[in-house]
């Protein structure tokens, strides 16, 4: 066209859609396209990468569609994109309700949004294309990272499960894996770059393998991870506690760079909840897990994903979760009132709760949640951490003269500014001093910096002038609201 556009991209839910936006932000420079400033008036093209996992999801699409339409008419040659799992739902609902968007495209052929908006743009008129099942496997696609020091790695997409309050499977699709071969070529060639962390990600992580007849394939890819010369940290998200074997725990145990982290969705303590939601364990397997774990582990911080409100949830199988809470100790809990969504079970089942009996009990688990994390965090005073610096997670850094980062268990660690320069990517030795709820604070001087292939990376990136990137560029989002994957 001659005429270099821009473009913003809006991302809404979870990790996987937070990866799937670097795949977008990839195309679309690929394409010519550059990124609007965050201080621009609007961008030539906006895309909307959508989620259907909570009940406002469509409000919230909708609300901010309809704040864009004087924008678009008093800006020629604007277009607006809509792609994810709201789309791949609601298709050409999306274009009756909200006539000036221009494409509209789903959760499996994200790789065609260039063609959509250049054909949208000759022909004058809204594309709307859905594919029914995956077209290529995205992680092929061209990748805008947003961090030169830590990547998301997807190795499988989709979801085999058919939880009774979830609709991302129907949305995603039947578990694809990636070759194991693939993968390790990829977090090869990202440490090459200067990326020390990585985060295996998945719909269901631990049942890696499925689709290629392996069960232990899981474990043997953190094994494998262990021996990448350079890679640091390891992490995965998002298991579930059917598929999480001894193998993967002694893969966890024994493989230095896999981290002692871990998040399991418990959604429910109680068993007669549990079968109505369609899980396939119950509470003494999943706090069962969590023994083991912590027995193999004994420094892991473990955090959960738990939904309140249940349909037919009673007092007492609430209380099954407060006890399941309690014993597990959470570093962390990710705790939802129940949400309606069309076209899952759960939606149709009766004894729906009064959202004033969900809301009281939402405040007694977030009550007693708040009160583990910060006894669990307490035993963290006086340890020694290696932390490794992160890039925009301390809001109030420049007002307190500390920087920020994460400690080996994912705890949020802020510290005193060393006298040397550090760099996101670059490691610190701390002690810490205090704990909160939320975050550790080593209030002392830094005892020892590290200065890494990740700083390193993270220096050129800031150091080159602004210009469209050539081929893969690596790392991890900018901090962002997420939705953690809760399956």
């Amino acid at each position: 066209m001659g005429v270099e556009r821009s473009y913003e991209i809006r991302t809404y839910g979870c990790q996987m859609n937070v990866h799937d936006s670097e795949r977008l932000s990839g195309l679309l420079e690929d394409a010519g396209y550059v990124r609007a400033p965050k201080d621009a008036d609007g961008a030539d093209v906006v895309v909307f990468n959508t989620c259907a996992v909570r009940e406002n999801a469509d409000n919230r699409l909708y609300g901010n569609l309809g704040q864009l339409a004087p924008k678009k008419a008093g800006r020629p040659g604007m277009q607006i994109a809509v792609g994810g799992c709201l789309a791949q739902k609601d298709r050409d609902t999306i274009v009756k309700k909200a006539p000036w968007v221009d494409v509209v495209f789903g959760t499996h052929n994200i790789g065609k949004l260039p063609v959509l908006l250049e054909r949208a743009r000759v022909q004058e008129e809204a594309q709307v294309e859905i594919a029914e099942s995956l077209e290529a496997f995205p992680s092929t696609l061209p990748t805008r990272r947003e961090s030169a020091y830590a990547a998301w790695v997807s190795i499988s997409v989709g979801c085999n499960n058919t939880c009774t309050f979830c609709i991302v499977p129907a949305l995603r699709g039947k578990e694809k894996d990636r070759r194991p071969g693939d993968i390790l070529a990829e977090i090869e060639a990202l440490v090459s770059e200067g990326v020390s962390e990585i985060t295996l990600l998945g719909q269901n992580v631990n049942a890696y393998g499925s689709d290629i007849g392996d069960r232990e394939a899981f474990s043997k890819l953190l094994r494998a991870c262990g021996k990448i010369e350079g890679l640091e940290r390891v992490r995965f998200t998002s298991p579930h506690p059917r598929d999480f074997t001894d193998d993967v725990i002694a893969a966890m145990a024994e493989t230095p760079n896999v981290m002692p982290q871990l998040h399991m969705p418990l959604q429910s303590g109680s068993d007669r909840v549990l079968k109505a939601m369609r899980r396939s364990y119950r509470q003494e397997r999943f706090l069962g897990i969590i023994e083991k774990v912590r027995a193999a582990m004994p420094d892991a911080a473990l955090s959960t994903d738990i939904i309140v409100g249940f349909p037919g949830e009673t007092e007492e199988d609430f209380a099954q979760t407060l006890h399941t809470v309690r014993e597990s100790r959470f570093a962390q809990a990710f705790t939802f009132q129940y949400s309606k969504r069309p076209g899952t079970p759960a939606a149709e089942m009766d004894g729906q709760i009064p959202k004033e009996v969900v809301q009281e009990r939402y405040e007694r688990l977030v009550a007693l949640q708040e009160e583990i994390s910060w006894e669990e965090n307490k035993k963290q005073v006086g340890r020694t951490l290696e932390v490794m610096v992160a890039e925009g997670e301390g809001r109030k850094d420049d007002a307190t003269r500390r920087l920020s980062g994460r400690a080996p268990d994912n705890r949020l660690v802020h510290f005193t500014r060393p006298d040397e320069a550090v760099r996101p990517g670059d490691t610190v030795t701390v002690d810490i001093t205090y704990a909160a709820p939320h975050h550790l604070l080593a209030e002392g001087p830094v005892s020892a910096v590290r200065r890494t292939a990740a700083g390193d990376a993270w220096e050129r990136r800031n150091a080159a002038p602004a210009a469209k990137p050539a081929g893969v560029m690596l790392g991890l989002p900018t901090p962002v609201s997420y939705t953690p994957l809760t399956l």
